[in-house]
């Protein structure tokens, strides 16, 4: 769980970077794209070591879940969760959310498989990734489901992060409180700059 959480918060991290070039316009957005794909092996490689990772990490994530609740089949008559947060209370429910993201993700701006998807080139014959993604968010709906999707991961993270490093053996009393900060705050910063554009291009900041 804590090694493949911790891959996928590095991607996380390249991804934002990378996403980002939006607001560089059209041509920032087009050259990064460009860059990535004239890698195409190494592309490909991270793609499937990510998608492994995901499908491992949720299919560990339920397994846990299940057998928590077979050692503990009995519920307390009164709920108690002292130390227990929201956001370590919906931790699988946050993930597979973010697991059915993954896959429409996927579907929708890499494969292409979702209707209404603008393909195209631009003036300089790269494709066009700006127009993809504004057009997509000019949609309420689907700007409505990128951000829920980024609350999602904003919720699981701030969890997960301190939890990856209580997994690892490397956190402790004193340590733990600085992890747990260190996890929200990357969250939000998260929150902010995957939400920032679907909202940018709906108000239209961002636009061809």
């Amino acid at each position: 769980m804590a090694i493949t959480g911790l891959l996928m918060v590095l991607f996380v991290v390249g991804h934002l970077l990378g996403n980002l070039t939006i607001f560089a316009g059209p041509d920032g957005l087009n050259a990064y794209a460009e860059k990535l794909h004239a890698m195409a092996p190494v592309l490909w490689i991270t793609r499937v070591v990510m998608i492994s990772a995901v499908v491992l990490h949720l299919v560990i994530s339920i397994k846990l879940t299940l057998e928590n609740e077979e050692a503990n089949p009995t519920k307390y008559a009164v709920a108690r969760a002292l130390k227990a947060t929201f956001a370590g209370r919906t931790m699988i429910y946050s993930g597979l959310a973010l697991g059915l993201f993954i896959a429409y993700h996927l579907a929708h701006f890499t494969f292409h498989w979702t209707p209404g998807v603008v393909v195209g080139f631009d003036a300089l014959n790269r494709f066009d990734v700006f127009t993809m993604v504004a057009s997509a968010f000019k949609s309420f709906f689907i700007a409505a489901v990128y951000v829920l999707a980024v609350v999602s991961l904003f919720l699981h993270l701030s969890h997960g992060v301190q939890s990856t490093f209580q997994s690892l053996g490397l956190s402790n009393d004193k340590a733990a409180p600085r992890f747990g900060l260190f996890g929200r705050g990357l969250s939000i910063v998260f929150l902010i700059g995957y939400g920032a554009i679907p909202l940018a291009v709906l108000v239209g900041l961002l636009a061809k």
